[in-house]
């Protein structure tokens, strides 16, 4: 494929050519241009090329800024991102997992009569002891061999969540009730209008005021909004509370009925309407959630069937336990079916018992053995959700094809990477081409071609400085890879272990999950990396153990103690939790940075004798955006059975405002050319505004000087928006001891920009905090202080304190796979 003169975003008129059907990683520090290259302009071009062999070409859609790119072949691109917030998404339903066990269920599961307790074997229903069937319906019912007793047949409908036949009643499938959480809605210290009730705010809060009074008015008393919930009587708790249809607020006034403009709906049933509103379509309940307990269902126990399916058992297993297992285990028990069941069921299941142990093969091959059929998609990291499509990608027999991957080797333990690297290969042996995102050395080594983007990031880079084998590299003066490859990095490590303040947290009792350790200390006042291979029980130790148990008035869980938290003032947690889904947030609205922008340009001459205000500079609310694209700069275009198309606004050409805002300028610059600018890129112009110029200094440091201000936040990695949030935590002044715990903060980074982020934690460290770290990144964890090895392996056979200690000891544990990393790179220097 022949690339040239690409000039998209960064890109500096490059033109480069990438083989076919070889394994090609493109690599380069973070910001330098790699993901603009691969999906920005090939990806888009191999989609704009395919529409247009399909006659579905359309003015509006643009094509990437390059002159031109010849030798294509059909794309497909596998992100990080997750698309299925479905809470009845699992592992098990995406993967068809779930489908092939369902089939085996159904077929040979022995059943217990709920009349008599007796067994009931398939053999018996697939002998065609039918005793009625509907026809229209397609129900057919069976006799109990033992006691006459009539019984639906089981269909594999009867054992999904998703189907009325097998689906509890109680939690409709979904494995968990709800709750109003009222602490967390009614503050009975402040009044309705001071804030007592947290569902309400802004202007629906003045709405429902003015609904409240006028209902009391309505039924004789007056509603004061202004007293405080703890001194309401009865009746206005009750209006408050559970509105005028509410049988208790009926029960005052039987005989009074509600009028317009007095049907104040009640809080309660209020958030009920929303959250069931929202139910199903994954996250949507994410605003009100917070008001909301979530409990295991008390019927079928979180396992989301029917009593008596989940009665159903195969070779002494219910399908409750299979959806429970790891892949690893579904595997044994899928193997072991095969010496137990009749020749006739082997006839019957000879096709699933074959593809299923393959599919689960595929798995285990991308690292993800660890995983359970039962997990909810919406629970997977964004590495977790791409190698599971990576895997099912493996059983399409496609071919000529062109696989985009953005950094697979995400939430990987060196261990596991070898095996990812053996699935790429087979993928690009079937005839395909696999371009891959990746600052892994491993994927470099195994490449079969390396292409390096930089040698900087934003507006430093944009040049290929360096293509060919790792050696060429190397060769390469510009290529910062080169370099770190040539241990010139930065500046050699020095690992000097701090030994802290002599003071620990200590964890007695961890057992949750696959966790069973008796004892575990972490040093305070030190960098510590909670490592161990995928699935082995970090991030349960550290954020569902150690982090739950760490809350004001909460009983430890998943342990019998935690010590040592009154040597800890507070206690902050940076996760990969996406930052939202919302098309109108983004870096500068996240960081709170636009808040100041908007009141800087508000406050220019120009902007005060155009009477424009601070609103006025808002993309989010009308009087100065652009109204044909609402302020967003891009229009939509149903692509009928395509994705959606984004293209640029044709009246404000993507600048979001009016022509009238856009003549306002602060140093030459509109707000327009502030949104579009780098992080990099405004800090000279905005170096005077004293409330963010630390924050404009520390996300640069952090090594996100490259992110737009104006960029999307749906377009960020889990591991980019950990950093913002870490950018805001740094530069705030505090002098408490501070306990951080970050989930995997090299996501995404390039070797080089790891040693800038280390030197940012050590400074958490030497403010006197102490920074835990869940961490498979060996650049990280052999410049740590202390290091707590969790496995040895993933799933239940992990779950042990495998070794503790600084990195140069840890590398000496045999047992330890991380150890043998260690060992490794400790020896390179590297």
């Amino acid at each position: 494929m022949m690339i040239k003169g690409a000039r998209e975003n960064n890109l500096k008129n490059i033109s480069l050519s990438i083989p076919k059907y070889k394994l090609v990683v493109l690599t380069g520090p973070s910001g330098s241009g790699k993901s603009t290259l691969a999906m920005d302009t090939l990806q888009r071009e191999c989609q704009r090329q395919y529409m247009e062999s399909m006659g579905l070409t359309s003015d509006s859609i643009s094509k990437p800024k390059v002159e031109s790119i010849t030798g294509l072949s059909p794309s497909i691109s596998v992100g990080q991102h997750i698309t299925n917030r479905n809470p009845r998404s699992t592992v098990g339903t995406v993967t068809d997992i779930y489908t092939y066990v369902r089939f085996i269920f159904s077929r040979l599961g022995d059943r217990i009569c709920p009349s008599c307790n007796g067994t009931i074997s398939p053999s018996w229903e697939a002998a065609g002891h039918i005793a009625e069937e509907d026809e229209y319906m397609g129900h057919q019912t069976i006799h109990c061999p033992h006691c006459n007793a009539e019984l639906e047949k089981l269909g594999m409908s009867h054992f999904s969540f998703n189907k009325p036949e097998g689906a509890c009643d109680t939690c409709s499938g979904l494995g968990h009730v709800a709750s109003v959480n009222e602490a967390a809605v009614f503050n009975p210290e402040l009044s309705v209008r001071d804030g007592g009730v947290a569902s309400l705010n802004g202007v629906h809060r003045d709405i429902q005021i003015r609904i409240l009074v006028a209902a009391g008015q309505h039924f004789g008393f007056g509603f004061d909004p202004d007293r405080p919930l703890k001194d309401l009587g009865e009746i206005e708790r009750d209006l408050l509370y559970y509105g005028v249809e509410s049988e208790a607020f009926k029960q005052h006034y039987p005989n009074i009925k509600p009028i317009q403009g007095t049907k104040f709906e009640g809080v309660i049933p209020g958030l009920w309407r929303r959250y069931k509103e929202k139910e199903g379509e994954g996250g949507g309940t994410e605003k009100d959630g917070r008001f909301f307990h979530q409990q295991q269902c008390p019927e079928c126990q979180g396992a989301r069937l029917k009593k008596e399916i989940l009665s159903v058992s195969v070779a002494g297993a219910s399908i409750s336990d299979v959806t429970n297992w790891s892949f690893s285990k579904v595997l044994e028990w899928t193997v072991g079916l095969q010496e137990v069941i009749s020749p006739e069921a082997h006839h019957l299941l000879d096709p699933i018992l074959h593809d299923l142990p393959t599919k689960l093969k595929r798995i285990m091959d991308v690292g993800l053995g660890y995983l359970a059929m039962d997990r909810q998609t919406v629970t997977l990291s964004g590495g977790e959700a791409q190698r599971l499509r990576l895997a099912s990608l493996l059983g399409s027999g496609l071919t000529g094809v062109l696989y985009i991957l953005d950094e697979p080797t995400t939430g990987l333990h060196p261990k596991d990477t070898i095996g990812l690297i053996h699935v790429l290969q087979e993928l690009r042996d079937l005839g395909n081409t696999i371009l891959v995102i990746e600052h892994d050395i491993e994927m470099m080594r195994a490449a079969d071609h390396v292409i390096d983007i930089g040698p900087g990031a934003g507006v430093n880079g944009g040049k290929v400085v360096g293509e060919g084998s790792l050696e060429d590299l190397m060769a390469s003066e510009l290529s910062v890879t080169g370099a770190y490859l040539r241990n010139e990095s930065v500046a050699s490590p020095s690992y000097n272990r701090r030994t802290g303040t002599g003071q620990h947290l200590a964890i007695r009792g961890a057992h949750l999950r696959n966790i069973d350790i008796p004892v575990v200390s972490f040093p305070l006042g030190t960098l510590i990396s909670v490592t161990g291979v995928s699935g082995s029980g970090k991030s349960t130790l550290v954020f569902d153990i150690l982090a739950q148990g760490m809350e004001p008035d909460q009983k430890p869980s998943g342990c019998e103690e935690i010590t040592g938290l009154e040597h800890v003032g507070d206690i902050v947690i940076f996760d990969q939790t996406p930052m939202g889904r919302m098309q109108r947030s983004n870096v500068a609205t996240y960081t709170d940075v636009f808040t100041h922008l908007r009141q800087l340009f508000a406050g220019l001459p120009d902007a005060k004798a155009r009477k424009l205000t601070a609103k006025h500079f808002s993309f989010n609310t009308p009087g100065g955006r652009c109204e044909t694209c609402q302020g967003l700069g891009v229009l939509s275009v149903d692509m009928n059975f395509l994705p959606d198309l984004e293209v640029t606004c044709h009246d404000c050409k993507g600048r979001r405002f009016m022509d009238e805002v856009l003549q306002v300028q602060y140093e030459g610059f509109s707000i327009s050319d502030v949104l579009n600018m780098s992080v990099a890129e405004s800090l000279p112009v905005l170096k005077s505004q004293t409330k963010i110029a630390d924050l404009v200094e520390m996300l640069c440091e952090v090594g996100l000087g490259y992110l737009q201000w104006g960029q999307s936040v749906k377009t960020l990695s889990g591991g980019e928006g950990q950093r913002i949030r870490l950018a805001k935590e740094l530069s705030k002044k505090t002098k408490k001891h501070t306990l951080y715990l970050l989930d995997e903060p090299t996501t995404g980074l390039h070797p080089s920009d790891i040693k800038q982020l280390h030197i940012l934690l050590d400074k958490l460290v030497e403010s006197g905090n102490t920074v835990v770290v869940v961490e498979h990144s060996l650049e990280l964890i052999r410049e740590s202080d202390w290091v707590i090895d969790i496995g040895p392996e993933g799933g239940a056979a992990g779950g042990e304190l495998v070794a503790e200690g600084t990195p140069e000891q840890v590398a000496e544990v045999t047992a330890s796979h991380t150890g043998q990393f260690l060992k490794r790179i400790l020896a390179e220097g590297l």
